[in-house]
């Protein structure tokens, strides 16, 4: 019989961490981890308009030349798209381990609004989403709502979605941009 962890949320600086999501009692896994500084240099000096979103089904044995084939085609430049697809294909393949599945969705967004701009649980088995330039994604305890805790750029955030969990205790949401100029680069990868 598995032990039920105490708290729903599970954060390390270790991406073992993301093994955690298998417990039934955890509801959000974090890997706090920084991404290489030369990603965040171009992904800082980035135009948001300068490249397009993408919005594909890949396979979980191909996902990194799969991302890297999107980069190029989204208008990234070269040396970003390598590094990029790196990211990417990394947190595919540790996603794809924990749900065994032949595919993946992968998304990588620009996004300038609010978005999602209420705390939510998304209709999906588990939800990888990785803040790449930005402010982090929010969440809060559903018990506790008052209290906004925020997932840091960079880090890998695995949440279970109500396809596993009628009633998640962790629920999330973009935070507050607009009018502020800033914009974000969203990953997120579900599986299929």
């Amino acid at each position: 019989m598995a032990t039920r962890l105490a708290d729903p949320v599970a954060r390390s600086d270790t991406a073992d961490v993301l093994h955690a999501i298998l417990d039934p009692g955890c509801a959000l896994a974090i890997w706090e981890r920084a991404l290489p500084a030369a990603l965040v240099a171009d992904l800082t000096a980035l135009a948001p308009d300068s490249v397009d979103d993408i919005d594909a089904v890949v396979r979980t044995d191909s996902a990194p030349i799969a991302v890297a084939v999107l980069l190029g085609g989204a208008g990234y430049d070269p040396a970003t798209a390598l590094m990029l697809a790196t990211e990417i294909g990394t947190s595919a393949e540790r996603l794809a381990r924990l749900a065994p599945v032949e595919r993946l969705r992968v998304r990588l967004e620009i996004v300038t609004t609010d978005a999602c701009r209420r705390f939510h649980a998304d209709r999906v088995t588990l939800r990888l989403l990785v803040t790449l330039h930005g402010p982090g994604t929010q969440w809060i305890r559903a018990a506790d709502p008052d209290a906004v805790a925020q997932v840091p750029t960079g880090a890998v955030a695995l949440f279970k979605g109500r396809l596993l969990v009628e009633e998640p205790p962790i629920l999330h949401r973009s935070p507050p941009i607009t009018g502020t100029g800033r914009h974000r680069l969203m990953l997120a990868i579900d599986p299929v």
